[in-house]
């Protein structure tokens, strides 16, 4: 599956829903994001259960602002509508299959039931 642009319009809806969406926040002028651009396409190649979403922080500066991405590249892993994983830096292609094995491999459970507790005590 090649990478979708992801925009304010529709960037809640895709990281929302079940499954596995990697995002990655870059811009045109940044120099590792440009190496680090084939690395993603090429995993997105790989892994074609996995959705693949880049948002182009100079387009959607407001999108950028609310994920508060303060450095660029930034990759973010979100797993059933969850954020289990934000990493600024271009990853080398290993790292990249890592962080993609790391997230399949999640007890979404047990990760449900950290983030309810998490809630729980912000709460009290």
């Amino acid at each position: 599956m090649a990478t979708v642009e992801l925009t304010a319009a529709d960037f809640e809806q895709t990281v929302t829903r079940e499954g596995i969406t990697l995002v990655d926040f870059w811009a045109e002028w940044c120099g590792p994001c440009r190496m680090f651009a084939p690395i993603f396409e090429k995993a997105s190649e790989q892994h074609p259960d996995v959705t693949f979403g880049k948002v182009d922080t100079e387009a959607e500066q407001a999108l950028a602002s609310a994920a508060n991405i303060r450095s660029i590249p930034t990759l973010m892993a979100f797993r059933d509508g969850i954020l289990v994983f934000a990493q600024p830096g271009a990853l080398p292609a290993p790292a990249l299959e890592q962080v993609i094995t790391a997230v399949k491999g999640l007890d979404m459970d047990e990760v449900r039931a950290q983030v309810a507790a998490a809630e729980a005590q912000a709460d009290s």
